[in-house]
């Protein structure tokens, strides 16, 4: 018989490899081990990341209200033993959640503590009340990513930035004091940032500035109070992917997109411009921001961005690069639409995330709409260069009303080579049944378009 002693070769490992071992579970699951043995006693505690997760303490309809407590006093326990056992070594990554009950102060301790030890990544997820982030935070030399996400809205007092290191920075659902331009001082106190995500971070938030030149990924999301901002601007030359959702700005001083390869782009009118808004004059213009990612080569732009171009818009710029256009429609009028697709000479692929048109008096005017209630082909169809053309959602506005739509693109778009129809249906025979009726229309304008419909949500 082979003795238990034999059997615990990984006891027999060195203790920075077992440490290292140990790094891959979490950290609650690496503690059991303690009870091992003596050896195992604190090898838990030597692993250069650790994760602790008090977001799931909940409190159950039967459960006493010191029962409650003691849970939170055993996780709060818990997190300073671990700390206290690692002393001052260096910490690779932390990851806090904390729920409801766990004391903010506990929290801002166990922060200042990794930060310093020299934390690289740190990621801190709340459902707290009370809580107020140390500005430590934002003074690190050791920072390589940050992450700090809210369920409500938490305050830092910020008055400088200094994140010489730190290439990725996450913020959702922060308000930043005594900072004026937030965005302008995050990112000039970043020097080396690659990736950017804001979302609903507020300061002075009616005038928001980004400027870097290393950045590479931004989203920035803003909307949240239905007014308008007064500026905003961008000096991000190097950005190649973009997410940009807000109201449209008073103005915009500087745009600057040059390495642009894809964005997202979900611009909206505030209440007040919604009941100004006419087609003789303009309630915003959103024409500087659009000159400012012109260079851009695939291009999403949600069912807010089409009126917004409608509305608040002189002119639209040439997109001389854009090969990818993405629409998504609702129940509003197309009128920006012409215009837009006549300024895409290169465009190879169009995508409508659903086909739901309003009719509006625009729709009676040659090319002034996409429809074909004017009687006449839209120029903006009869001279597109795209070749293919995707569907999503259909049907969703009505099946008879979007084939229709669909056979007026076939009779006019003479370059197109495939169609691809996304029909979320229960039965399969109507996706047959509309296959079969596309196919045999008798007056495409490309004969040979290939047309495919496809049973299913491509998103899903």
């Amino acid at each position: 018989m082979i003795s238990s002693k034999k059997m615990d070769r990984i006891s027999n490992l060195p203790e920075a490899l077992i440490s290292h071992i140990l790094s891959f579970l979490p950290t609650e699951e690496s503690a059991l081990t303690s009870v091992l043995s003596k050896k195992w006693r604190y090898l838990f505690a030597d692993r250069p990341n650790l994760d602790f997760d008090g977001s799931g303490i909940r409190s159950h309809p039967d459960t006493c209200e010191w029962e409650m407590a003691d849970t939170l006093r055993v996780f709060t326990r818990f997190v300073d033993r671990v700390l206290v056992l690692q002393g001052n070594s260096t910490l690779d990554d932390f990851s806090l959640k904390c729920g409801h009950g766990v004391d903010p102060v506990c929290v801002t301790n166990w922060i200042l503590n990794v930060l310093e030890r020299g934390v690289s990544d740190l990621d801190l997820h709340f459902n707290l009340v009370g809580v107020c982030l140390p500005s430590e935070v934002f003074m690190s030399k050791s920072l390589v990513r940050l992450r700090i996400e809210s369920q409500n809205v938490i305050p830092m007092e910020v008055e400088d930035v200094f994140l010489p290191k730190l290439e990725t920075l996450y913020l959702n659902k922060v308000m930043l004091g005594n900072c004026g331009d937030c965005f302008e001082k995050v990112t000039s106190g970043c020097h080396v940032l690659e990736e950017l995500v804001l979302i609903n971070v507020y300061s002075d938030f009616w005038n928001r500035s980004v400027s870097s030149k290393t950045l590479k990924r931004l989203i920035l999301s803003c909307i949240d109070y239905d007014k308008n901002p007064d500026s905003v601007s961008f000096d991000t030359p190097n950005v190649v992917f973009l997410e940009y959702y807000d109201y449209v700005a008073g103005k915009y001083p500087k745009v600057k997109f040059n390495s642009l390869v894809e964005a997202s782009i979900d611009l909206a009118m505030t209440s007040e411009q919604h009941g100004l808004a006419s087609y003789e004059h303009l309630v915003g213009d959103v024409t500087d921001f659009l000159m400012g990612i012109r260079n851009v080569q695939t291009l999403n732009i949600s069912a807010n961005t089409l009126e917004v171009l409608t509305f608040c818009c002189d002119h639209i710029p040439v997109f001389h690069n854009m090969i990818g256009l993405t629409i998504q429609t609702r129940k509003s009028g197309w009128e920006s639409l012409p215009t837009l697709f006549k300024k895409c000479p290169n465009l190879e692929t169009l995508v409508f995330d659903g086909l739901s048109h309003t009719f509006t008096v625009k729709c009676m005017d040659v090319d002034g709409c996409l429809c074909k209630f004017s009687g006449e082909v839209p120029t903006c169809l009869s001279s597109s260069p795209v070749k293919v053309l995707k569907i999503l959602r259909f049907g969703d506005s009505g099946v008879e009303k979007e084939t229709d739509i669909i056979k007026h693109f076939l009779e006019t778009m003479p370059q197109l080579e495939q169609l691809m129809i996304y029909y979320d249906t229960l039965f399969d025979d109507s996706v047959i049944e509309l296959s079969s009726e596309l196919k045999s229309f008798p007056t495409k304008a490309s004969p040979s378009c290939e047309i495919q419909v496809i049973f299913g949500d491509p998103s899903s």
